[in-house]
């Protein structure tokens, strides 16, 4: 099933600030000349107004046809001429004066400017959107009904939390022990037994050791037990990133709404013009390649020799099946897949790879490597294991074994994109498209010596959906190691866009994948938690994911470079006019 696209065209409340009349102003209105309706008063005046107009015109024309001079005028004349001024008088005094009023006090243009533009932003999107799809893969369709709407308060809206105030007697002994030291800050959670009371206590101690305030930082709406232990520690608050959407991506005949955490303005767009190009050629073929996470301990001989003759034996075929039984007794769902080895005098590094179901599996591969180190400790006494991870891995640092060997999901993904979409969607040519890349992604990144950054801008969408959905960020690093390849197919014609990326490392299971809101996302994704049926094809669902929305991001941004609309994109929506040289300390 596909995941639904959900949008709202109803505009919540209204940000156009109300006129305010000082009290001292006089309140009388051009209306309140006659005693009547406004309707009705309005309709006097400009009955009269035209009426005379249209006879004192007719007057002066027969004066002119007669030769009679326009200054002896008779007494209807003059009625008419004061009735004139009169209608005159009160139009202007009930439109015109209006009408400066509203140029002198409206907002500064910017505000119209801006609410214009989200305005029509927001009737595009609508149009855009109006086809109906069908609902996500694990996604409740039928949503609980909705708390009664809180009222709308039209006052100034206050984005700095305020300060959090520690009540109880208990509570101020307690953060004027942190402050002094006697009580560790780290401990709190498990000598108050309430993880968001003790959230408050080192945030109001923080703040009395340093001086400064955390007001903008929230502390409430946060589960803080759900971190406790396994996400992070000593929690004073939480950062607010803003999520947006990107699709509907077509991937291997199935659409997917991506979530994509950023701060970074025209992202979210950019990739989804990219969804929207390979949404209308038909959609993209990704394909998983391989499937593994590595772990490489160092360990350490009195000689060269014995290192060589631990390589000889773990790379033997007929010792791997003992190594593997060793190994898999860590977890149900880790399978040792190889091992391979590299020597550096009497130093050997030892690779292991083994699949990890739907987890990502740093920790599950690591208890894994432990069980087969005690095991070759009894063979090899003299072996000194120096550390668990020798680099050799290589796990959040660019590395040519990552790029060569790939680690994680080895995915490839690919689409034709028809040229008329090249044309009319991303506003540029096949032939310019294929020239850039190879100048800039291929030849420009061999010019700096880049490594596995023969790409766009691989990582922005890598590290947006890796936040949106509790993924390691700092695993971005290898995760958007990628290849863009561009081509002209079809005499010419259309373009055949690849991004090919070795070592995606996902999982839907464990670390940040279980907090409410990235789970939210992972359950729009239809990928949420582990596969019951295979084991590690949510996980593998999201790589090829990740692939297809780095697909779409390259295919949008060299489009844009290739048609000199980057830096005015970047002009029109990732500016701010917020003055921040005012901002408080």
């Amino acid at each position: 099933m596909e995941a639904p696209r959900l949008y709202s065209t109803k505009r919540v409340q209204s940000l156009k600030p109300t006129k305010k009349i000082p009290l001292e102003e006089d309140p009388t209105k051009a209306s309140d000349a006659l005693p009547l309706p406004l309707h009705l008063t309005n309709a006097v005046f400009f009955t009269l107004f035209f009426s005379v107009v249209y006879f004192l015109l007719s007057r002066w024309r027969e004066k002119i046809r007669t030769s009679t001079p326009l200054h002896v005028v008779t007494f209807s004349e003059i009625i008419a001429i004061l009735a004139f001024f009169a209608s005159f008088i009160y139009l202007l005094g009930f439109f015109g004066l209006d009408f400066v009023q509203s140029l002198v006090f409206r907002p500064s243009p910017d505000v119209w400017i801006a609410e214009d533009e989200e305005e029509e932003n927001e009737v595009l999107l609508a149009k855009e959107d109006a086809r109906k799809v069908p609902c996500g893969q694990a996604l409740d369709c039928l949503l609980p009904p909705l708390p009664p709407a809180a009222p709308i308060v039209t006052a100034q809206k206050v984005f700095d939390e305020k300060p959090v105030t520690v009540l109880t007697e208990e509570d101020e002994e307690i953060i004027k022990s942190v402050v002094a030291g006697t009580t560790p800050s780290y401990s709190l959670e498990s000598k108050l037994g309430d993880c968001k009371r003790a959230a408050a206590i080192r945030r109001e101690a923080l703040q009395r050791l340093t001086g400064k305030s955390l007001s903008g930082l929230p502390l409430d709406g946060f589960d803080y037990e759900s971190i406790l232990g396994q996400c992070c520690e000593m929690p004073v608050g939480y950062v607010q990133i803003p999520v947006g959407i990107a699709g509907p991506l077509l991937v291997n005949g199935r659409e997917y709404s991506v979530p994509m955490a950023t701060t970074e303005g025209c992202l979210v767009a950019s990739t989804n013009r990219g969804c929207k190009a390979i949404h209308l050629s038909g959609g993209a073929t990704s394909v998983l390649l391989k499937d593994g996470m590595t772990r490489a301990p160092c360990v350490r001989f009195g000689t060269a020799k014995r290192a060589a003759d631990l390589k000889l034996y773990l790379e033997d075929p007929d010792n791997f099946e003992t190594l593997s039984v060793v190994f898999n007794r860590s977890s149900r769902f880790g399978r040792l897949q190889g091992i391979k080895c590299a020597i550096a005098g009497k130093n050997l590094y030892i690779r292991f790879t083994c699949s990890t179901g739907d987890a990502m599996g740093m920790n599950m591969v690591s208890k894994g490597v432990q069980n087969v180190l005690d095991f070759l400790q009894t063979d090899f006494p003299d072996m000194d294991v120096i550390g668990i991870s020798g680099n050799y891995c290589s796990d959040k640092k660019p590395a040519a074994v990552n790029w060569i060997e790939g680690r994680g999901k080895s995915v490839v993904c690919e689409v034709i994109i028809k040229g008329d979409v090249v044309r009319k969607v991303l506003k540029t040519s096949v032939e310019s498209l294929v020239e850039l890349n190879m100048l800039k992604n291929l030849t420009g990144s061999a010019m700096a010596g880049a490594l596995g950054g023969f790409n766009a801008h691989a990582s922005n969408i890598v590290a947006a959906i890796y936040i949106a959905t509790g993924q390691d960020p700092a695993q971005n690093v290898e995760s958007s190691h990628c290849i863009t390849m561009m081509e002209a197919v079809n005499e010419g014609k259309d373009l055949h866009i690849s991004v090919t990326m070795p070592s995606i490392e996902v999982g839907t299971v464990g670390g940040g994948t279980q907090l409410a809101s990235q789970s939210a996302c992972l359950n729009l994704l239809g990928v949420k938690g582990a596969s019951k049926e295979t084991p590690g094809a949510n996980a593998r669902m999201l790589a090829t994911i990740v692939a297809g929305a780095v697909l779409a991001g390259e295919l949008s941004l060299m489009s844009a470079i290739a048609a000199g609309q980057l830096v005015k994109s970047h002009m029109k929506y990732n500016r701010s006019s917020k003055d921040v040289s005012k901002g408080s300390s």
